[in-house]
């Protein structure tokens, strides 16, 4: 893959992320609290517009010398005010100007048939007499509307939100319209000050945010790099390289975990080099002593040919016999064991059965155990019945060999006891490993394979195999197995023991 169309790092895609959700939600917030600030300001200037038609009121209650009902039945439905007690609508409109003052960012202005009549004479707010557009749009929209109107237009000035109210006099063909307008960009300049603020902050807290994103996934994403490193310096000739666990969270145990696979790929490294040693030294022999003996055989000689055909025949019989050994031992450490419960009883009536037919040596059951074992019952009777073979090799012929079941608190105990030469001490730890015996030599035909075997079979139903003295003289070979009620993995792999083991 090129640099130019390498994807972003996963640093960068995690500050990405958390850069992006920050913003989002500062955005959000933002934008929800301005909606809300300026719809609130709003709403306060239209109530500010509304009062208006009280004022106007007001104005003519105080203006009444008969101190008699208010003048107009305008109120907060927005109804034409009709005033009877002025004695025209100019005075009414020119009375009301001088009395209600605009307030700041605020202007009135009193029209007359059409043309501006009145101003403000003291102009706390701002002009809007000679805004011509405000004029004629609140004369359109009272016109349009036939009473008081609330609405909003742009002018020079900005963007004013008024309220025109028509103003009539019975017996006065004159026609006037209050006008009162809020300057609307002044009113809603302090919420986007405030907005103008808030995205300055919201800005320096997402510059924050992404300077602490790109600092902490780094410090999290630090096993990961070290770990590619790790890997890129792996290779089948050096499975040695570590990563160091930090702390104690979940990348930690991914750096442990990763290095207990390591310590199991370097194990069963190690394992399948001895095994290719071990096969190539077992195979050399015979290979040596075929070729040696064709090289000196006279092919003239009859007898001659006879007998080097005889001894390459054995020989390939016996390479054939290594080679079957070796696929089913790697079957078993490969193979994924049918765990289930197992009666001791019907195992050791079976085995009973299977080493009867084993000919030069009386056989006897000794004892039957009476329970269950979690186990692989094929793979189970595999073994035994091989530690049987394998006794009946090694003894003389005529002699007893024992065979057994018990089970104990502590597990079950499978055992073929015999009553040959036995196994010195200094050479048990090696009998179950691959291509090795007791004394080195190889008086009995075999691959070397057997025991190696049954170790397998014992190590992937949790258990091992050992060997003890029998008394009287002779060897005891036992599979103990786990009690049934201990926890095993399900399914057991025999080759995760020994690539366990070999790395140990």
């Amino acid at each position: 893959m090129s640099a130019l169309s390498r994807p972003l790092s996963a640093r960068a895609r995690i500050l990405a992320a958390i850069v992006t959700v920050a913003a989002v939600g500062l955005i959000v917030v933002g934008g929800v609290t301005f909606l809300a600030q300026r719809e609130r300001t709003l709403t306060a200037v239209d109530e500010r517009l509304r009062t208006q038609v009280e004022q106007l009121r007001t104005v003519a209650v105080t203006t009444d010398d008969t101190a008699g009902d208010a003048p107009a039945d305008e109120g907060a439905s927005g109804d034409d005010l009709v005033l009877e007690d002025f004695a025209s609508v100019e005075e009414y409109l020119q009375t009301a100007v001088a009395r209600l003052v605009p307030a700041r960012n605020e202007g009135s202005a009193a029209i007359v048939d059409g043309e501006v009549r009145f101003r403000p004479t003291t102009l706390s707010g701002f002009d809007i007499a000679d805004d011509s557009e405000l004029v004629e749009a609140a004369l359109t929209e009272v016109e349009d509307a036939g009473g008081t109107v609330l609405g909003t237009v742009s002018t020079e000035h900005g963007t004013l939100r008024y309220i025109a109210i028509p103003v009539e006099r019975e017996g006065d063909p004159a026609s006037g319209v209050y006008v009162r307008a809020v300057d609307l960009d002044a009113e809603l300049q302090p919420v986007m000050a405030s907005m103008i603020t808030f995205g300055a902050v919201a800005l320096a807290v997402v510059v924050a945010i992404g300077f602490v994103a790109w600092f902490v996934a780094g410090r999290l994403l630090s096993p990961i790099r070290h770990l590619r490193d790790a890997a890129d310096t792996i290779t089948l000739a050096d499975l040695s390289p570590r990563l160091k666990p930090q702390g104690n969270d979940d990348i930690s145990d991914m750096t442990r975990t990763v290095n207990e696979m390591l310590d199991r790929l370097e194990g069963s490294v190690d394992v399948q080099r001895k095994l290719l040693d071990d096969v190539r030294h077992e195979l050399k022999t015979p290979i040596t002593i075929v070729r040696g003996h064709l090289e000196m055989m006279n092919p003239d000689d009859r007898d001659d040919v006879i007998a080097t055909r005889d001894i390459g025949m054995a020989e390939l019989d016996r390479m054939t016999r290594l080679v079957s050994d070796i696929d089913l031992l790697a079957t078993v450490e490969g193979d994924e064991f049918d765990m289930k419960p197992v009666s001791l009883a019907v195992l050791t009536a079976r085995i009973g059965e299977l080493v009867a037919v084993i000919p030069g040596h009386r056989w006897r059951i000794e004892h039957t155990a009476r329970g269950k074992v979690v186990g692989d019952e094929d793979r189970l009777l595999q073994a035994w019945l091989q530690l049987a073979d394998n006794a009946a090799k090694y003894t003389p012929d005529g002699s007893p060999i024992e065979i057994g079941s018990t089970l104990e608190p502590s597990g079950a105990r499978l055992w073929v006891r015999d009553h040959g030469a036995g196994i010195p001490r200094a050479h048990r730890h090696r009998i179950f490993r691959r291509f090795d015996r007791a004394q080195g030599a190889r008086p009995v035909g075999g691959s070397g394979l057997g025991l190696a075997i049954v170790d397998a079979i014992a190590k992937g139903h949790g258990g091992h195999c050992q060997v003890t003295d029998t008394s009287g003289g002779g060897a005891t070979f036992t599979i103990h197995l786990p009690s049934p009620t201990s926890e095993l993995p399900a399914p057991v792999r025999a080759g995760d023991v020994l690539q366990r083991e070999a790395s140990s």
